[in-house]
């Protein structure tokens, strides 16, 4: 099976690398990306992941309002939060509204492969499969 991950971020820099960096992944499928909240919305409905990786600023509405209507849909969906502005009232906001991780784009970008890596190596992620 297939662990579908998609990624929004307004940089494509940042999309590119996490491209290149999950490739590496066994088991890992870039179903799609986003650069902005409105495609973000649209590639999460057609695509129907089971990880989603959100930069906070972005585009149209903020990461964090993106991570609501995602949770809103579907609760099991695992969302990593990446970022440059890991404040502490943005790392409370974003787990009050459902996402599983919070990473600071400067220091812990590794730990975003990390993490998925062990999610897909320890069977975490079979929930989400089942919820779609």
């Amino acid at each position: 099976m297939r662990i579908r991950t998609v990624i929004i971020d307004d940089s494509n820099l940042v999309r590119e690398r996490l491209v290149k960096m999950l490739d590496a992944v066994p088991g890992i499928e870039i179903a799609g990306e986003a650069a902005n909240s409105q495609d973000a919305l649209k590639v999460i409905q057609d695509k129907k992941p089971h990880i989603v990786i959100i930069d906070i600023k972005i585009p149209g509405e903020n990461g964090i309002e993106v991570l609501k209507k995602i949770k809103k849909v579907n609760k099991a969906v695992i969302a990593i939060i990446i970022t440059n502005y890991p404040f502490t009232q943005y790392r409370a906001n974003c787990f009050e509204n459902g996402a599983d991780y919070f990473f600071d784009k400067s220091n812990e970008y590794g730990n975003v492969v990390e993490t998925i890596e062990g999610l897909v190596n320890s069977g975490s992620v079979e929930h989400v499969v089942n919820q779609w």
